[in-house]
């Protein structure tokens, strides 16, 4: 089976670099629930390794073999290994033969759960591995529609930046391209490498996102028998509004 993630994993950490702004919240959130963790599309680790060095006992679930790849060589680097267990499984489909105090889905992971019957299936997987009274927390941004208007489909410069590793120069640009009617936002990352010779190498990474919106993820939890705790509007636990940048459900298994 092709990595579906492959082609941008060795980008992540970089394109991530310095995102942070969600760690005390989650820190927060572990704290209260205790260990084991799941972080459900736990990419190559960057929430992992922070929760890792707090003594917290996590599994790290991802479809990509190439972002658990990262994740592995990251974990034993710190010597935090003996305290994570890294699955290559879809969440739609996971049996990890535990049960977990918390799961968490961050930075619009479920939004790559593009159609309903994915949805609940993502749910009802998690559902069968949280204890009871456990919490399911998903990192959502709030769609704001002057934006979504926005995505045509034109290729934007995004950022460039500096690998430390092999100190090549590297340009992204990105385009996304909305769909109103399913509530979907084509995106294509374009990746530009240069070494230090001039020589160009191009990596072009398409995926797609279902966004949602604030009463239908409420619908959609309890459809699936969640009960919602919170919904916020920032790490900071702000109240959800209409101008709130994120959407950050907190729902619990019923005990």
């Amino acid at each position: 089976m092709t990595d579906p993630y492959g082609a941008y994993a060795r980008f992540y950490d970089l394109d991530l670099e310095g995102m942070e702004e969600d760690l005390p919240f989650l820190e927060g959130m572990a704290a209260r629930c205790g260990s084991p963790l799941l972080e459900l599309a736990c990419g190559t680790g960057r929430a992992l390794l922070p929760l890792a060095r707090r003594g917290f006992q996590l599994t790290g679930v991802d479809v990509s073999p190439a972002m658990l790849a990262i994740a592995r060589g990251r974990l034993q680097e710190a010597g935090l290994d003996g305290r994570v267990r890294l699955v290559q499984q879809d969440m739609r489909d996971l049996d990890l033969g535990c049960r977990f105090n918390l799961a968490f889905a961050l930075v619009n992971s479920f939004s790559h759960m593009l159609t309903l019957d994915d949805q609940l299936a993502a749910l009802a997987a998690v559902r069968r591995h949280l204890e009871p009274g456990g919490i399911l927390i998903l990192d959502l941004f709030n769609p704001d529609m002057g934006r979504l208007l926005d995505f045509r489909g034109h290729v934007v410069l995004d950022k460039q930046m500096h690998d430390p590793v092999t100190g090549h120069t590297i340009t992204k640009y990105r385009s996304e391209q909305v769909d109103l009617g399913q509530q979907v936002i084509d995106v294509t990352y374009v990746m530009d490498e240069v070494n230090g010779e001039g020589a160009l190498r191009r990596t072009i990474f398409p995926f797609a996102l279902r966004y949602f919106y604030r009463f239908e993820l409420e619908l959609l939890l309890r459809y699936a028998g969640f009960e919602l705790e919170a919904v916020y509007g920032s790490y900071d636990l702000e109240e959800f509004s209409g101008d709130s940048p994120k959407m950050i459900a907190v729902a619990r298994q019923p005990c």
